[in-house]
Parts: C-alpha cells; sequence; structure tokens
C-alpha cells in the first residue's frame, strides 16, 4: 500500500509518516513547501505527477483558532476550498480520502456525547465553520472516505496545551484554568496508530477518536503537574475569566463506540498517553 499525505511536517502528519515507515508502508509525504493545497491547478498537478497511490489522508490545515477569526477568507481557502480540491483528486482517481476533522464543528451545547453521525453541525467560530465546510466537501465528493474527528491534541512537533503549563508552572508557580470545558485530549502518536489500521480497511465513514477518558481542561493541567513532579498551583475558573477571540465549545464529550463496532482499536487513557508524552518531552530535551 502507498499512502498521500498532506500536512506531512504538522505535528499529527510527522507522527503518520513515523508510523507508516514503521510499518514498511510506502507513503508520499508534501506540505505547503510542495503543494499549496488553496491552489486548484498546484493540486491536480502534483497529486497527478505523484501517483499512483492507494489512499490519502488529508492532515494539512490552518488550526490556529484565535487568529482565525481575524482572517476568515484565509481559514476558508485552506481548510474549506484547499480540502475540496484535494477532494476533487481523489473523485477523479476513484481512491479513499481521509479527512482528519475536530469538535468543533459542534456547538458543545448540553452534556451527551456528540455521535459521529450527527449531522447537526452548527460551529461556535470560523475555524470550526471551516473545518465543517471541509467535511461537506468530502461527503459530497469523494466515494469512499472518512472523517475522522480529533480533539486537544499533543504531540512532540508543535505547540500544545502541556508546553504551555509546564513553561507557565516554571515561569510562576501558579496558574488559573477553565474548568467548563469538558472533552478528552488525543495524543498524535496513538492516534497515527489508529489511523494507519483505519486506512487499510473498507469500514469508511465518520468516526472520533481521541484518548480514553473525558476531563477538564484544569483536571488535565493538575495532572500535568502531578506527572511531571512540579509543585504548581492550579485554581479553577470559568471560560468569562479568559475571554478569547473565538468562542470555544463547552462540551466536546465525542462517542466512539464506532470504533468498536467496526473492530478498530481504541486508544489509551489520557493519563497514560501523557506519561509517554512527558518522558519523550524530557528525551527530546536531553538530546
Amino acid at each position: 500500500m502507498k499512502i498521500f499525505i498532506t500536512g506531512a511536517r504538522g505535528q499529527l502528519g510527522t507522527d503518520l509518516m513515523a508510523e507508516c515507515a514503521k510499518r514498511g508502508i510506502e507513503t508520499i509525504g508534501v506540505d505547503i513547501q510542495e503543494m499549496d493545497i488553496t491552489d486548484k491547478a498546484s493540486v491536480d498537478k502534483v497529486m497527478n505527477e505523484l501517483a499512483p497511490y492507494d489512499a490519502v489522508i488529508h492532515c494539512a490545515a490552518h488550526t490556529a483558532v484565535d487568529r482565525a477569526e481575524d482572517e476568515p477568507e484565509l481559514v476558508h481557502r485552506i481548510n474549506g476550498v484547499g480540502t475540496q480540491n484535494i477532494a476533487d483528486v481523489c473523485a477523479g482517481m476513484n481512491i479513499p480520502m481521509m479527512y482528519i476533522s475536530t469538535d468543533y464543528v459542534f456547538d458543545g451545547e448540553g452534556t451527551e456525547p456528540w455521535q459521529p453521525d450527527n449531522l447537526d453541525r452548527r460551529p461556535l467560530n470560523v475555524y470550526g465553520q471551516a473545518k465543517y465546510e471541509g467535511e461537506l466537501a468530502v461527503e459530497n465528493t469523494v466515494k469512499d472516505y472518512f472523517i475522522v474527528r480529533i480533539s486537544w491534541v499533543f504531540g512532540l512537533h508543535g505547540n500544545n496545551f502541556i508546553k504551555t503549563m509546564l513553561r507557565l508552572g516554571k515561569e510562576r508557580g501558579a496558574v488559573s484554568v477553565v474548568n467548563d470545558q469538558i472533552g478528552s485530549p488525543t495524543y498524535t502518536p496513538d492516534l497515527a496508530r489508529l489511523l494507519v489500521d483505519m486506512i487499510q480497511t473498507d469500514k469508511f465513514g465518520r468516526y472520533h477518536a481521541t484518548n480514553e477518558g473525558i476531563i477538564s481542561w484544569y483536571d488535565f493541567a493538575k495532572e500535568i503537574f502531578r506527572q511531571a513532579g512540579m509543585d504548581v498551583s492550579v485554581s479553577p475558573v470559568s471560560s468569562e475569566a479568559f475571554p478569547a477571540k473565538a468562542r470555544r465549545p463547552h462540551n466536546s464529550r465525542m462517542d466512539k463506540s464506532k470504533l468498536d463496532e467496526a473492530g478498530f482499536r481504541r486508544l489509551p487513557t489520557w493519563q497514560d498517553a501523557l506519561g509517554r508524552y512527558l518522558k519523550e518531552l524530557e528525551a527530546q530535551e536531553a538530546r
């Protein structure tokens, strides 16, 4: 099998490339340097020149949620139009496409977990709206597709909440963290393993994939400092205490039972993933 991966140098794309290499799966990895996904001519040229391959995993995206509020047209071009451009090529080649989406396509109301096939998607912010547009592009264009929604992503190859907490904890010794946004973290090496499992099957559809366990950001911060052995005071606050440009969903609980039904192995608990991640960070800093 040969897989075409966009966003190959990003936080998830890097781990996907590594997971495929570990399994001996051939990959073609591209990023903005090789292919501008907003330019249809560029996408058509590059993807056709590098063919044949058996499937596409589309990771490339604009993910700066607050900055997105200031540049909605750019975000629409990358996450919406860019995804449509990829989907058009996949449809033309009649090959499966996997699109990495987000909990932000939902409005975050209530307390029930969101179902993967719930089509009542009402994003709260520019980023979520553009990712929703990407979902529609895939659904309406590609015959065989995976849409995999993830949340609270962390990995070695990008900035994330854990790195921010560790930095602030060292600088201040005390932090305030919101306790009214509920969801699940997603560790990119764990996710990469699942995505590679999925793309080798024909069990197409919409899925939710995060590490196991449901928490608030406040709970997450407390466990980060506990596992890191840092004496940092963590105070719970409401979202109103930290006004941001982009509204965040309060309820990012996502139902993952469809993974079980399809025979896919779920990701480990977020506590387990956090422990492994902190060890990787420590080893990275020692090198």
